[in-house]
């Protein structure tokens, strides 16, 4: 199934600026909030939906990236995407619960106002061949990060117990003052000091990883990298970086694409690039020859007369497009290689040949450049 465009869900343009956009994940969020719409499992959608919308839109590099590769370039399939699809209402509340306000719904009452730990992000870099970017390809990759400690199952008690209940904000992670002002009352809401947000005080620490709940480790993730990538692109894997101290939300692997330039193709966008020599014997009669692709090799037929500068077609032979339109192109482009060094008897044979009409120029226009020519091919 298709996920539905961000723009589209939060209802703004695609030059919607951050306040306009948070402002519309804002109306959203309160219309569909789990509180005002309990047991209704359509409205719990369009509340994460429209969170995960926000999530990307209201930030500059993902927006960017979305701009650009649509939901491909969030990694919306194969276990990528910033928050794609993968959002808890814990994650939710606790990435945008300043949204709803102080007083409003998510910063107190049934949910506690508790803060929740979240793991930060990875980075790793992984070197791609043009083949693995044109077929898609799945990478095991290791990687030292913060696991979820196993003897206290990441709660950071001692044998997953040894918790109490902040006796400062009595469990609900806040505290709330109230001061006097010249307009009258104020009442502000911050994290509880005692327990930073979380409710709970450690009495009896793991000794294993002393409280914090995690543990430096080496781990081997696999990922599904989608066709037609390119160099520098950043994809996400959610949930897959350093874990959380305490049981919180798992932070994600950002996974930043580096291509390995092909020994003989060129690439440029979808479309790929060769370029092949003939002798002037087979330009003149004709030849088949044999060219390079990503899948093997592809004869190609030259016709007689054919002069340097040609540009031949391979429809289909270039790299997929990462949004799913099609494929790209092959294009050869042919050059006549004029030979350097003749023998007594070659060059005696081409004299031959020099006042033949049939051995005179006669410009058909591919006098002309090279990218000039392929100007006929993009329009």
């Amino acid at each position: 199934m298709s996920k539905r465009d961000f723009y589209e869900i939060l209802g703004v343009s695609r030059n919607a600026g951050v306040d306009e956009i948070k402002k519309a994940y804002r109306k959203l969020a309160l219309q569909h909030h789990p509180d005002k719409n309990p047991g209704n499992k359509a409205s719990e959608e369009k509340f994460k939906e429209a969170a995960e919308a926000y999530e990307v839109l209201s930030n500059a590099e993902k927006k960017q990236r979305y701009d650009q590769y649509g939901h491909a370039g969030m990694g919306a399939s194969g276990g990528f995407g910033g928050g794609a699809g993968g959002f808890s209402m814990e994650d939710i509340f606790s990435q945008f619960g300043d949204i709803f306000g102080g007083g409003g719904f998510g910063g107190g009452g049934s949910r506690g106002g508790r803060r929740v730990n979240r793991g930060s992000n990875l980075r790793v870099k992984v070197k791609l061949s043009l083949e693995e970017i044109v077929n898609g390809v799945e990478k095991k990759i290791k990687v030292s990060k913060y696991v979820s400690c196993a003897s206290c199952h990441g709660t950071g008690a001692h044998k997953g117990s040894g918790h109490s209940t902040c006796s400062t904000c009595r469990g609900s992670g806040q505290v709330t003052r109230v001061t006097n002002t010249i307009l009258g009352q104020m009442q502000t809401s911050s994290p509880c000091p005692t327990c930073g947000g979380e409710g709970q005080i450690i009495t009896d620490k793991c000794k294993v990883c002393f409280g914090d709940g995690i543990v430096k480790a080496e781990d081997v993730i696999t990922i599904q990298i989608p066709a037609g990538v390119g160099d520098g692109m950043q994809l996400s894997v959610s949930g897959k970086g350093n874990a959380a101290p305490r049981s919180g939300i798992p932070g994600d692997l950002i996974v930043v694409i580096e291509e390995i330039v092909h020994d003989q193709l060129k690439r440029d966008g979808v479309n790929l690039f060769y370029d092949h020599y003939i002798s002037f014997v087979d330009a003149a009669i004709g030849t088949n020859i044999e060219v390079p692709t990503v899948d093997g090799k592809a004869k190609v037929k030259i016709e007689s007369g054919t002069q340097s500068g040609k540009v031949l077609r391979l429809k289909n032979k270039g790299v997929p497009d990462i949004n799913g339109y099609g494929r790209g192109d092959l294009l050869v482009n042919i050059n006549v290689w004029t030979p350097q060094k003749l023998s007594k008897e070659e060059q005696a044979l081409l004299e031959q040949f020099r006042d033949s009409d049939n051995f005179r120029p006669n410009p058909t226009g591919n006098e002309k450049g090279f990218f000039e020519r392929m100007k006929q091919y993009f329009e």
